[in-house]
């Protein structure tokens, strides 16, 4: 039945036959499983991590640099040493529980799923726990800094009182120079591994994070007041920080809240541990139903 799917997939984009079939993506070089892979990742111990606080701050009215805190991990963080790759949200796609990626993503085992939006990303953790009796989701943002390291970019600017335009106007230069008009999505390895053993952090594909977006205002003491939180709007995490509407799967068209828009947008997710016991019964449940 998988293969017959292939076929189908492979003529339909070819003869661009019109319905759910042809906007399908196309398919490289590869065999797709018909189970879904244990992914590869990696156990970070637990510990501290001097953080910038993600969103929009304000003092008196006026914008206000992001309050610094530090935050303490008390357990370890178990997160995908790659990016999840087209290949195994294509899976996904075939068990029904994913949208299809855009035409034109090369389906691969060696490449990251790019231009799939913060929903997409979900309904894929979604469907991996179910399909590994483990617990899968995406970072928060805290998360994915503590486990980027040294490849997490402060975002901290200094904010000048009599001009805060200037802060914004720093920020636009810093991001902008770097080169985001290459939207490849490389082979995994492309931008190496950081001290952690994690691939290809704040490379070229951005990673979306559970983070909503907010706005506060911050006192004299640069601590948070009362918040607004907007979770329509997400914070993605790559070689910059971005805010990005959660229904957009390609930030260059439209959607990035604020600062320059990602080159790509993809996601890794965390494992939860649980306990032994639940651990088990979520393995024996798992071959309950197999044989029912």
């Amino acid at each position: 039945m998988l293969l017959a799917f292939k076929l189908k997939l492979a003529l339909a984009c070819v003869a661009g036959l019109a319905g759910p079939i042809a906007v399908a993506p196309l398919v490289s070089d590869m065999t797709i499983q018909g189970t879904a892979r244990e992914p590869a990742t990696v156990e970070i111990a637990r510990g501290h991590l001097s953080y910038r606080a993600a969103g929009d701050f304000t003092r008196g009215g006026q914008q206000a640099e992001a309050p610094l805190r530090n935050v303490r991990f008390a357990k370890p963080l178990t997160i995908m040493q790659q990016q999840v790759s087209s290949a195994d949200y294509q899976l996904c796609v075939y068990d029904g529980a994913c949208r299809a990626l855009d035409r034109g993503v090369v389906l691969a085992p060696d490449r990251p799923a790019v231009q799939v939006s913060w929903h997409d990303a979900q309904a894929y953790a979604i469907w991996l726990s179910r399909r590994t009796g483990q617990t899968w989701r995406l970072p928060s943002d805290e998360e994915w800094a503590y486990a980027a390291g040294s490849r997490f970019k402060d975002d901290g600017l200094p904010v000048d009182a009599n001009d805060p335009s200037k802060r914004w106007i720093s920020r636009y230069e810093r991001e902008s120079d770097r080169d985001l008009s290459d939207t490849t999505a490389y082979p995994f390895g492309k931008f190496g591994l950081n001290e952690h053993g994690v691939e290809d952090l704040a490379g070229n594909v951005w990673e979306w994070t559970s983070t909503c977006f907010v706005r506060s205002r911050v006192d004299e003491s640069s601590k948070p007041a009362p918040q607004t939180v907007n979770c329509g709007v997400r914070v993605v995490e790559g070689a910059h920080r971005a805010y990005v509407t959660d229904f957009i799967r390609d930030a260059r068209a439209g959607g990035c809240a604020q600062g320059v828009p990602p080159a790509n947008l993809g996601f890794r997710l965390v494992r939860e541990e649980t306990s032994w016991v639940a651990s088990v019964s979520a393995r024996l449940g798992k071959v309950w139903t197999a044989r029912s």
